[in-house]
């Protein structure tokens, strides 16, 4: 077999396996594929499939009660009908179940989750919340009994009665306006019933996907915990986790996904307690979180504990006005990122935001700004590149002269011309460094920003979420299953910046190359951040063609090169060298004598 032979079966092999790999039917489809041969085989036997409900009423146990647990404490409450009562105002609407007396779900009005449907947090009966209640070493969750709900106006009281006289109250109350839910609990009766000095509040929820990413949603979520006079801090993001907190009294903590909240905050901290989250890889679910907080029992008659719900919209204006720094759950960065976009960008964006322009006209100018206020940086960069670049003549007769098997000679050789043009040879890297913490803020800052959420720009659906351009139905490596237009346009305009920033520069040799790898990378970073980035990405990209192209007109290189000339002609007076300096030159020393000692 010759080698093209050879060859061209190859190629054959190699797209029979692909074509097997990308036409393999997914697991949906061999579900589906298999309930419909299961059908078939039904139908031909003659026997009628049961209904779906059916399936899953047989296959429910049937709850068994003890008689005689219904004549004891909470007897009356272990069995019942389940019932529903709804609470709303113009930000919420809030439905309680009456087993449990808790929350069944909470609707956040005015928001439409990607697929333009209610935005509701969490729903059903995976909604867990209630008191952990040591009666005389029985443990008893609320969560498991059947409450009796009243409704007065706005609020609703839930009772479970242990007996005539003793019971346990959670009493809600909506306010007309605003995204907050009053909430008490009163345990009345207990005092000397309860073992211990404390009981245990327990809150379990699956939140529900509500963005277009559910990769980003999971990633920008996770349970967030405050303890007094601490900063806020949560668990991990990407993975499961369980902690404990047992470093201080719990000011409040937050089940937060990436655009909403919910958040608990006592008027009392608690004790202590712990939180748990595991990430969700059902469709339609983000994560999984759990906490378990301690609540101090006084043995009091009437044991009263306030707490204040959020349930709303992570935007940190909204945030910040609950007190008590949720708004710092809100992930603006590092430090000094973090500083940068608190102090700086966010005050700047809420101010162009009051003149109720589009949020793609509010970038431009932001960006327009910075670019402004960041114009002398950039204008003593282009002049630091500019003079290397019109004294890389005579650096290219010094490495003639010396040539190229002694580096660190070389070096002291091109060190002895910067010294005496006047020349710093990081001159242009400074600047650009200065300008690197505000361009890397931004990384953080749209992620993140609630405004950009469902505004749309040019082809841009929602600034707060890729632009699927093109969709390829298939994952491919690196780039995923899209692709973005914005981030195509923001690395074609970075590739162009990097071909004009070496002809400024003058780079050479694998330093002209390596800046062309960066934009490719991100890529297929940014392929899946919101269009928001990719967009400012771009327009700081032609901003600073424009600004190159005026300060190049500015800049004359015949007159720099004059300059320079004049400089080294002028007679030197010796400066104290700095400490950088110092080292710099003792380090060429001792690299050129163990040079020549080799030598010998």
């Amino acid at each position: 077999m010759d080698r093209n032979t050879f060859t061209g079966l190859f190629l054959i092999m190699i797209i029979l396996a692909g074509g097997v790999f990308l036409m393999k039917p997914s697991e949906a489809e061999l579900k589906k594929e298999r309930e419909v041969q299961r059908a078939d085989s039904l139908k031909r036997a003659g026997v009628k499939e049961p209904a779906k409900n059916q399936e899953k009423l047989a296959a429910t146990p049937v709850k068994t009660v003890d008689t005689a647990a219904l004549s004891g404490p909470f007897g009356g409450n272990i069995t019942g009908t389940e019932q529903t009562t709804v609470l709303e105002n113009e930000n919420l609407k809030i439905t309680f179940n009456n087993l449990g007396g808790k929350i069944q779900s909470v609707e956040v009005k005015n928001e439409k989750t990607y697929g333009n449907k209610p935005l509701v947090l969490f729903d059903g009966n995976q909604n867990k919340f209630g008191l952990n209640l040591n009666i005389a070493g029985k443990i008893t969750n609320t969560n498991d009994l059947y409450f009796t709900a009243t409704k007065t106006g706005n609020g609703v009281t839930m009772r479970a009665n242990y007996s005539a006289d003793k019971y346990v109250d959670f009493v809600y109350a909506l306010p007309a306006n605003g995204s907050n839910l009053d909430f008490n609990i009163n345990l009345t009766g207990f005092n000397q019933l309860l073992q211990g000095n404390n009981v245990n509040l327990n809150w379990e929820t699956t939140l529900l996907q509500q963005e277009k990413d559910a990769k980003k949603e999971q990633e920008h979520s996770g349970p967030y915990f405050k303890y007094v006079e601490e900063t806020p801090d949560h668990l991990d993001l990407h993975k499961d986790e369980k902690k404990e907190l047992t470093e201080g009294k719990i000011e409040w903590f937050s089940f937060k996904q990436h655009f909403f909240s919910a958040v608990l905050i006592p008027t009392v901290p608690f004790d202590k307690g712990n939180l748990e989250v595991k990430v969700s890889t059902e469709p339609g679910k983000i994560k999984w979180y759990g906490a378990n907080m301690t609540l101090p029992f006084n043995q009091l008659a009437a044991q009263n504990y306030n707490f204040k719900f959020y349930f709303g919209t992570n935007k940190f204006s909204t945030l910040k006005d609950q007190g008590h720094e949720i708004e710092k759950q809100v992930d603006l960065g590092y430090w000094p990122l973090k500083y940068i976009n608190r102090f700086v960008v966010l005050p700047v964006f809420n101010f162009l935001e009051g003149f109720n322009w589009g949020y793609g006209l509010i970038i431009l100018v932001l960006t327009i700004l910075l670019k402004l206020a960041m114009s002398p940086l950039t204008y003593k960069s282009y002049v630091s590149m500019a003079k290397m670049r019109v004294l890389k003549p005579e650096m290219d007769e010094i490495k003639a002269k010396v040539g190229e098997d002694n580096p660190t000679l070389l070096q002291q050789e091109y060190l002895k011309l910067y010294k005496q043009v006047g020349v710093n040879p990081i001159g242009g890297c400074l600047p650009m460094l200065l300008q690197l913490p505000f361009v890397m803020a931004f990384f953080f800052f749209f992620p993140n920003l609630f405004e950009l959420r469902g505004e749309s720009f040019l082809w841009m659906k929602d600034l707060s979420t890729y632009d699927n351009f093109i969709n390829f139905g298939f994952n491919v490596p690196f780039i995923g299953d899209h692709l973005s237009l914005m981030c195509i346009l923001m690395t074609i305009s970075t590739l162009i910046y990097t071909y004009f920033n070496n002809q400024i520069s003058g780079a050479t040799g694998q330093m002209k190359y390596i800046g062309y790898i960066m934009p490719i990378i991100f890529l297929g970073v940014l392929n899946s951040y919101p269009s928001g980035l990719n967009y400012y990405y771009f327009l700081a990209n032609m901003l600073t063609f424009l600004q190159q192209f005026l300060i190049r007109k500015m800049v004359n290189d015949d007159k720099i090169h004059a300059i320079l000339q004049d400089n080294k002609a002028k007679p030197k007076v010796e400066k104290k060298k700095t400490g950088f300096q110092a080292r710099l030159e003792e380090y060429m020393r001792t690299q050129q004598q163990q040079a020549n000692q080799k030598k010998k």
